[in-house]
């Protein structure tokens, strides 16, 4: 598919056009309304195209669960190898966009890396994310940061205990869920290791807090999110806690989204190999 249809509702999927705007646009560089409708499904569905990891995959034991936080019931997708003893755990936090398929995906990779993986859905207190774009953006900006910031702090809980975990933690989260992982490491005692993508940095003052060891992702066209690295990387610094970061140049933010216009491949491939060998050393030693 051309590119400038994925750019359109890729800027259109992350808030910067509604629908309206949208379809007008899509209309006028489709050629007209009957070509913008035949190919309004096909961008809808993108993320399923993109699949690295069906559901039904037969080595892993994939079910939607719920567990107890501060909202009552978080509803989450569990993956993890089927017949495995007990392994570390990770949590998967999704973009703005609530626990959409490619999220899911990205918690079955994890899974087949060796750990036991879970994706909240943050929507969960609203009743879940639905499959319509604009109504899930809506619904995370309805969210209460704090009770939010709990809910997932209630997963590293989860995970701590589960029968089926080392009790050792992790955490992933891409865009906004970069930005709620920071927000997990600062609240959570419990994690050993997170590793925020292109997230918004947490308070300065917030971050002696953090206990678990970082790895963070950027890319270098985000100008907005690496703004706020110089006075993030002092404050780990002056509170002695271990951290790694990278920048990826030519990557801009959502670099690792394979659903989006904004992939990077190489990028992409990189952050991945370093995220998975980080949690093997910080969750399996």
């Amino acid at each position: 598919m051309d590119k400038k249809f994925l750019n359109l509702y890729d800027e259109y999927a992350r808030g910067g056009l509604d629908r309206r705007a949208f379809l007008k646009r899509l209309a006028a560089l489709a050629g007209g309304v009957a070509a913008a409708c035949t190919l309004l499904p096909l961008l809808e569905n993108s993320p399923l195209q993109a699949q690295v990891v069906p559901k039904d995959d037969p080595r892993l034991h994939v079910e939607d669960i719920e567990y107890p936080a501060s909202t009552g019931k978080m509803m989450a997708h569990f993956a993890m190898p089927k017949g495995a003893a007990k392994l570390p755990a990770v949590i998967v936090i999704h973009e703005n966009r609530g626990l959409n398929p490619h999220t899911r995906d990205v918690a079955r990779r994890v899974a087949l890396e060796g750990f036991v993986a879970i994706a909240p859905d943050a929507c969960s207190p609203l009743g879940g994310t639905p499959d319509d774009v604009d109504e899930a953006r809506a619904r995370i900006r309805e969210l209460d940061r704090d009770t939010t910031v709990k809910n997932y702090v209630a997963a590293v809980q989860y995970l701590k205990t589960h029968p089926k975990s080392t009790g050792k933690v992790g955490c992933m989260g891409f865009c906004w869920g970069g930005g709620m992982t920071n927000q997990v490491a600062v609240n959570s005692a419990d994690l050993t290791a997170a590793v925020p993508f292109y997230g918004s940095q947490p308070a300065v003052e917030d971050v002696p807090k953090i206990k678990a060891s970082m790895l963070c992702h950027y890319g270098g066209e985000d100008k907005r999110i690496n703004a706020g690295i110089p006075a993030f990387e002092k404050a780990l610094k002056a509170a002695g806690i271990e951290y790694k970061s990278f920048m990826y140049e030519g990557a801009g933010h959502a670099f690792f989204n394979d659903t989006g216009s904004r992939f990077h491949k190489e990028a992409s491939a990189l952050a991945w190999e370093r995220t998975i060998a980080f949690f093997k050393e910080k969750l399996k030693t």
